[in-house]
């Protein structure tokens, strides 16, 4: 089991195959989700094999984008089943990794440590100063694949998201959750929502 050969292996495929109108699940949202659980690794000492474990689910956590634009963390679920074996995981770790991806779909109902951090791992951007040019990317494929037609429904979709939302480790409620609020108050505020 080597996560560096996996990573290069799911980046490969991940790049020649994931749609151009995917501008927010791309790659670089993937390695912005790794990148993001490898600083909750190091901030919560993560143990060497939960680490193996939650690096590997956000690696593939969006790779049923290939596939499918619903439903796509069943694909990544069935996807990770599929190959994991080859890769040497047991039984138990793939299903520990198939609960973290699963974790990811929205609404998130994270059940363990794992799944929370990855969770919050990729939706981090919300309560951060990228929230707008990260934002934007959502918008641009959300309208190449025609789930909103303007900038009004969007910006109400994430009124609706931001309100609903919640963070699950207590680093992203203490500092993420602050900014988020932030980001909510100015899209009500360009809306004259209460």
């Amino acid at each position: 089991m080597n996560i560096r050969k996996l990573k290069q292996f799911v980046i490969n495929k991940l790049t020649e195959e994931l749609s151009d109108k995917l501008s927010y699940h791309g790659v670089h949202h993937t390695l912005d989700v790794l990148r993001v659980c490898n600083e909750y690794i190091k901030r919560m000492s993560i143990s060497r094999e939960d680490a193996f474990l939650l690096r590997t689910a956000a690696l593939l956590h969006d790779i049923g984008f290939i596939q499918t634009y619903n439903e796509h963390e069943e694909e990544s679920v069935k996807y990770a089943k599929k190959i994991l074996p080859e890769w040497n995981y047991t039984d138990e770790q793939i299903e520990i990794i198939a609960g973290m991806i699963r974790a990811t779909k929205i609404p998130q109902l994270p059940k363990t440590t794992l799944e929370k951090i990855i969770g919050d791992a990729d939706l981090d951007y919300l309560g951060t100063d990228s929230f707008y040019a990260i934002g934007d990317t959502l918008f641009k494929e959300l309208m190449a694949f025609n789930k909103i037609s303007n900038e009004e429904d969007w910006d109400k979709i994430q009124i609706r998201f931001l309100q609903n939302h919640t963070y699950h480790t207590a680093f992203a409620q203490k500092n993420r959750e602050p900014l988020k609020q932030k980001h909510l108050a100015a899209l009500k505020q360009k809306w004259n929502i209460n």
